[in-house]
């Protein structure tokens, strides 16, 4: 019982210096980019009895460290500023625009993990055959073909050529403003409004981003798949099972795969993470109302609330997902109990 509270201490611990060096070095960026937010605030006619007022009412005239615990204490009490362009707390604009975010990278993930893995698995099998070959062909194409390059294709091609996905955009403007947003998640709200048409209409538009998304995801787990299920065929417990004269998707599943399930926690919560911040591009080129965009058009218009506090909440996102992920391990993995 010792072990388990230090080893629990020593984990709330790490959390919470990962969070602490997590909201400095994002308070840091906020202050060092290139642009004086007072200035992206009044505009770059205003007087400078205008400047240095404005400079007064933000809290800019104080010392970096005062401005820091200043910005401590407003986290802790949730408050991320406002933002600029939509005269908005961050808090509610994130709230806002992140569940889009997450509906796309979540349907990317698992659409990646259900062709990944097995294409994974077959590949090890295979190895060195022509099917492993062509396997490491594409996830290699995956990995090296820019997001951004194939998304301006897909809509080249399927979109702007062929007519058979619809245009930029989450839902197309018949749709607009008719779903009540409950969840934040299109697809969920149109069911459980009843819409049918509406909720085709979500997935169509859905269909081009999470399949460049899944297609970029997919090509790093096939890779870590195929890695680790090599080394678990190559097992004792592998050959004694094959000697026992057991079937191969027995020894293939049954015996080896789960070996492998606990080492794919952790490039899956990574993966997923990767997903929620790794969106930006594709919800640019897709005009993907989520946070992506959010943060691009801040970040391009010097609104640096809303590029703190987005870039402060994928810092989050990485930290409870390696946390969840070590958690998982406890539970699959006896010998960590």
């Amino acid at each position: 019982m010792s072990k388990r509270i230090k080893s629990f201490s020593a984990t709330l611990s790490s959390v919470f210096l990962t969070l602490l060096g997590l909201t400095i070095v994002t308070f840091m960026i906020g202050r060092v980019m290139p642009v004086d937010p007072v200035i992206a605030a009044v505009g770059d006619n205003a007087s400078e009895a205008v400047i240095a007022q404005a400079r007064i009412e933000m809290g800019l005239d104080q010392p970096l460290i005062v401005q820091f615990f200043r910005y401590l204490w407003q986290l802790l009490h949730g408050d991320l500023g406002m933002s600029i362009l939509t005269r908005n707390p961050v808090s509610t604009d994130i709230a806002r625009f992140f569940p889009a975010t997450l509906e796309l990278a979540t349907a990317a993930l698992i659409l990646s993990a259900a062709i990944g893995i097995p294409l994974g698995v077959w590949a090890a099998v295979r190895q060195g055959k022509f099917v492993d070959q062509a396997i490491r062909v594409v996830c290699l194409a995956g990995h090296s073909v820019p997001v951004f390059m194939l998304s301006l294709i897909s809509l080249l091609i399927f979109y702007a050529t062929l007519g058979l996905a619809p245009g930029p955009g989450r839902q197309d403007v018949i749709f607009d403003g008719m779903i009540d947003p409950v969840t934040g998640l299109l697809t969920i709200d149109t069911l459980i409004a009843g819409d049918w048409d509406a909720f085709r209409d979500a997935v169509a538009h859905m269909a081009q981003p999470v399949c460049i998304l899944a297609y970029f995801s997919m090509a790093y787990i096939t890779r870590m798949t195929r890695a680790f299920m090599v080394d678990a065929l190559k097992g004792e417990f592998v050959i004694t099972a094959r000697a026992k004269g057991l079937s191969a998707s027995t020894v293939i599943w049954s015996h080896a795969f789960p070996t492998v399930a606990v080492q794919l926690v952790t490039v899956l919560a990574l993966t997923y993470a990767g997903l929620l911040e790794g969106a930006v591009v594709t919800e640019t080129v897709f005009s993907w109302p989520g946070l992506g965009q959010y943060l691009t058009v801040s970040l391009m218009n010097a609104d640096m609330n809303p590029v703190v506090g987005a870039t402060l909440l994928i810092g989050l996102i990485y930290v409870g997902l390696n946390l969840i992920a070590d958690l998982l391990y406890r539970v699959l993995d006896p010998r960590v109990r």
